[in-house]
Order: C-alpha cells, then sequence, then structure tokens
C-alpha cells in the first residue's frame, strides 16, 4: 500500500496524459486542415531554402515546415489525422517535461496538478486542437526540455540544452525567451561552472541571428513606439489572462469573450502571498530567475508586436502564459511541504479548473468543426469546377463563408491535390454536408465555373413559346417553382413587367444562395451553366417575376 501511495502521482500522471491525447483525437476527428495551414500546403511544398526559412509572419518555421513536407510525402493531404496526431503528443510530452521539473521543486503531487491543469487548458483551445500551432508547441516542448537539461548542472545537460534551445527557435520565435533563460543559468553559474558553457547560448543564437540576417529582417513587424509604453499594460493583462485561464475562473463560452478580471484577483493574492513570504523568508529558488527572463522576455515582445487579434486575452497566447505562470509557480514555492488536507483542497481546485476549462475547449471544437466544414465544401466547389476554373481563383471570404482560405488558389490546389490526394468532399458527401457547407460550395461553384448571364431587351414573343420550353407561375406562388437546368445555355423569358430576379442552387436545400443580376421586364436572358465533374447533382433556377416568365433550355 505504502509503494501504491508513492507511485498514485505517477500513475494519475499517466492516466492524464493518455485522456488527453484520446480526447484531443476524439475531438478533432472530424477535422481537416486548418487556416494557416493552407500557407504551408499551399506555397511551401517544395524542398528549397526558401520554403523553409521564408518567415511566417514575423516567425521563423523551419521545423514545422519540414514536419508538414514530411506529412504531405508519407501520407498525403487527403487527411489531416496525422498532423492532430503530432499535435497530441507534442502537447503531452510538454506537459510530461513541465511536470519533472515541477516535481524536482514542489513533489509529485504539485508536479500532477500543473501537469493536469496544462493537459486540459480549455482557454487554449487554438493550441490544442490546432496543428499549425505546432509552431508555439513546439517552441514550448523544446523550451522546457532545455529547463530540465540544465537541472542536471553537467556538460552532458548543457550539450543536450543548446540542442534543445536550437530546436526551440527552430519552431517559432518564442524560442527566444527560452535564449533569455539560457542566458541567465549560464551568468548565475559563472563563478561555479565558469563562462566556457557559454555557447549552449551563443551557437543556437547566431543560428537564429543567421536566419534573420537572410531572412527574417523582412518579414512584417508591428513594433511601435505606442506598443512599447503601453506594454506594461499588456504585459499584466497577460499574467491575469493566463492566470483565470488556468482556474478555470474569467472564461466564457467560445467568442474571445474572456475577462480577466478574475485572474487580476488571483495575480494580486498570489503577489501578496510571496511578497509576505519574502519578508518572512528573503530569497529566491536559484532557477527562478531564468524562468522570470523568459516569462517577461515573452509577454514583452508580444506587446511590442500587439495588434488586433493579439489581444492578452488571445487564446493561443494562454497556453503559452500558462506554462511560464506554473513554472513561476514552481520556483517560488520551493521548498514549501504541503499536508494531506492542503492536497486535497489543491486537488478540489484542479478538478473544478479542468471541469469548467473542458466545456471552453468542447466550444472551441465546434468553431474548428464548422471551420473543416466550410474547409472540405469550398475546396470540393474547386474540384467539381476544375476542367473550367481559372488557375488565379483563390478562396476570398466573401466567397468561402471564412477568412481561412485566402492562401487556396485554384492552380496551387489541384497540383497538390494531383500529387498527394485530396481533403475535399466528394459530391456525394457534399451532399450530405452540413447546410452552411452546402451553400457555400454553391456560392464558390457558382464563381469558380463560372456561371454567367448575358441580357438582351426587347424580342420576347408571348406566342412563340418552343418546345423546350417551361412557363412559370407568377411570383408569390405556393409552393415556388424551380427549374432543374442542364450544362449549355438556357433561356430565360420575360414579358413586359417589372424587374425579376434569377437565383440558383445545387447542392443547398431550402434556399438560391447564388443570384444573379437577374433582368427587366421585356427581355431574353441567356444563362451560362458549363459542364463539371458532378453532373449527376444538377442546377435549380427559380425566377422571381410577376409577370409571365419562360425557362427555354
Amino acid at each position: 500500500m505504502d509503494r501504491l501511495n508513492r507511485n498514485a502521482p505517477a500513475l494519475l500522471l499517466g492516466v492524464a496524459l493518455a485522456a488527453s491525447v484520446a480526447l484531443l483525437l476524439v475531438f478533432t476527428r472530424e477535422m481537416t486542415f486548418l487556416q494557416d495551414t493552407w500557407e504551408f500546403l499551399m506555397n511551401r511544398r517544395a524542398f528549397t531554402a526558401d520554403a523553409l526559412l521564408r518567415p511566417h509572419n514575423e516567425h521563423i518555421v523551419v521545423i514545422p515546415v519540414l514536419v508538414e513536407q514530411l506529412s504531405l510525402r508519407v501520407f498525403g493531404m487527403t487527411s489531416a489525422r496525422p498532423e492532430f496526431v503530432l499535435e497530441a503528443i507534442v502537447l503531452a510530452a510538454a506537459a510530461l517535461l513541465l511536470s519533472v521539473y515541477a516535481r524536482r521543486r514542489v513533489g509529485p503531487w504539485l508536479a500532477l496538478f500543473a501537469a493536469t491543469l496544462l493537459l486540459f487548458l480549455g482557454p487554449a483551445w487554438e493550441v490544442l486542437l490546432w496543428p499549425f500551432e505546432l509552431t508555439l508547441a513546439g517552441s514550448v516542448l523544446f523550451g522546457l526540455a532545455m529547463l530540465v537539461a540544465l537541472d542536471r548542472d553537467d556538460r552532458q545537460g548543457d550539450i543536450a540544452a543548446c540542442v534543445f534551445l536550437a530546436l526551440s527557435l527552430g519552431c517559432s520565435s518564442l524560442g527566444l525567451p527560452f535564449v533569455a533563460a539560457a542566458a541567465v543559468d549560464v551568468f548565475q553559474k559563472r563563478r561555479s561552472r565558469g563562462l566556457g558553457r557559454a555557447y549552449l547560448v551563443v551557437v543556437p543564437a547566431l543560428l537564429y541571428a543567421a536566419w534573420y540576417l537572410g531572412w527574417g529582417s523582412e518579414a512584417e513587424t508591428h513594433v511601435s513606439l505606442r506598443n512599447v509604453l503601453a506594454s506594461p499594460r499588456f504585459v499584466a493583462e497577460s499574467m491575469a489572462a493566463a492566470t483565470g485561464a488556468l482556474f478555470g475562473l474569467g472564461t466564457t463560452p467560445f467568442g474571445d469573450s474572456t475577462d480577466p478580471s478574475w485572474g487580476r484577483a488571483i495575480l494580486v493574492a498570489l503577489v501578496a502571498v510571496f511578497a509576505y513570504r519574502q519578508v518572512r523568508k528573503p530569497g529566491f529558488a536559484v532557477g527562478f530567475w531564468p524562468v522570470a527572463a523568459a516569462a517577461a522576455t515573452n509577454w514583452f515582445l508580444t506587446a511590442f508586436n500587439q495588434i488586433p487579434g493579439r489581444d492578452p486575452t488571445t487564446s493561443r497566447y494562454q497556453y503559452v502564459g500558462a506554462v511560464f505562470i506554473l513554472l513561476l509557480l514552481a520556483n517560488l514555492l520551493q521548498g514549501v511541504r504541503f499536508g494531506r488536507r492542503a492536497l486535497g483542497v489543491c486537488a478540489a481546485v484542479v478538478a473544478l479548473a479542468v471541469a469548467v476549462n473542458l466545456v471552453v475547449l468542447k466550444d472551441g471544437k465546434n468553431s474548428f468543426e464548422r471551420t473543416s466544414v466550410l474547409t472540405r465544401a469550398d475546396v470540393a466547389g474547386i474540384e467539381i469546377a476544375h476542367r473550367t476554373v481559372e488557375p488565379g481563383f483563390f478562396l476570398s471570404p466573401e466567397l468561402a463563408g471564412t477568412t481561412t482560405l485566402i492562401d487556396v488558389q485554384a492552380g496551387k490546389y489541384l497540383d497538390a491535390v494531383r500529387e498527394y490526394g485530396s481533403p475535399a468532399y466528394t459530391p456525394a458527401e457534399l451532399a450530405g454536408a452540413p447546410d452552411y457547407g452546402r451553400r457555400q460550395a454553391d456560392i464558390v461553384l457558382s464563381h469558380a465555373l463560372p456561371l454567367s448571364t448575358f441580357t438582351r431587351l426587347g424580342g420576347f414573343d408571348p406566342h412563340d413559346a418552343g418546345e423546350n420550353c417551361i412557363a412559370l407561375r407568377a411570383a408569390g406562388a405556393s409552393p415556388p417553382q424551380e427549374v432543374r437546368l442542364s450544362p449549355g445555355l438556357t433561356r430565360i423569358e420575360l414579358a413586359p413587367g417589372p424587374d425579376a430576379t434569377f437565383s440558383l442552387r445545387r447542392f443547398a436545400t431550402g434556399e438560391y444562395p447564388v443570384p444573379t443580376e437577374g433582368a427587366p421586364g421585356d427581355s431574353v436572358t441567356i444563362l451560362r451553366v458549363p459542364g463539371d465533374a458532378a453532373p449527376q447533382y444538377p442546377w435549380y433556377l427559380q425566377v422571381d417575376a410577376s409577370q409571365l416568365a419562360r425557362v427555354c433550355r
């Protein structure tokens, strides 16, 4: 029994790690490639220096691009599942390393609680559910590995720390805070171990500097005097938001309405407690200063580059902020011993926080599932129209219904599909997709084919109805009348009267999401419908006219 009690934290940590991986894989089973991942898929498939080293926003992304290229060549593009599996494993590994780091300072139970809070951090749903955030998660993973290696305090640990720091920088510029941590560690130990170990900072920093001089200096930047002056407030808000997120307070269902008020209160209370402890027992643990340097570097660099969409409450910032909050707490609590009752209270707090944060995580999952439906429907539209779509046609937010597909150009996309397979809905799958996906596919198809109309004024003959003409009921008739169209040319004849509108649908039901320019009375309009790769799913036309109208196929 004593042995079981000693091993209980490790066993529970294993359960938490397995549960986290399983939960994330269940939550992401209906998802496809999301948002910025398309920039890699469309523009960085070639194994060239520019594809690997060109910055994404302001970040170096060498390792994520290599991972994407390897995944494409091994698994193809038919499914994003391998990426979701990798992201879940990376997140679990980061939580495990956090627990190793914390265990050496605060014992196994508090280390377990810290890892559990990170594993189920719902407000950080963007990082937990979006494989592109391997950029941030990878930097955190290798940064934590560096801190664990530095704890060895020997030559082997320094060599490993150097490698891990280089890998952290290779994932994103989030590696820079860990450069600050390593530099402080070297400075702290200069008397006991000398400055010869400075290579563990210098080598990765020089590699990053070489990248910056060659490619990174051309990246976009949002550093401004205004941001610099406002940075203290931004940092304080970031700390409050991350603290509140850890404890499941201040977060609401998806909608970016995080309120850091609870986090501020908790943060103030923590500062007061540790300030009182400093009065009673001055001094900080040695490991506190490297972590403090890393946390400050992270929050201030983020503040300097702040723009709309990069606020302190942004989801992806909660993960990184939570990691640094937990690292700081592990060092501030070093040497403090918790009794069973205190550990029981901590366990209850963690359980409640996880329960609340799982609700937020599920809301984020619902958001990404909707984006996935739109993505698969929109690219299906390009594939169905592949015979006639212009290579430069792209999925603008107005067409796609989402802002996340602007990197998808028809020519590049179809080239990738021929080489690596398709992630899109098949026509049959599209017909059974959610209504918002089918609606958006119709809009994309109408522009990708494209559908077109030409109107000639006059020429309507009320007595000259051809054999293939259908007379339509006047507007307001119930049920509304629609005409099935075939590929080719369709003539729409309008008797004298007010303007009429023409709208179309294909995969959509119950609505006609594709409008045309319509036509005035006493006119003849030619509607052109190009043939495509889904002839079994015809277009349907609805004419809204108060006068006599005929559709001639």
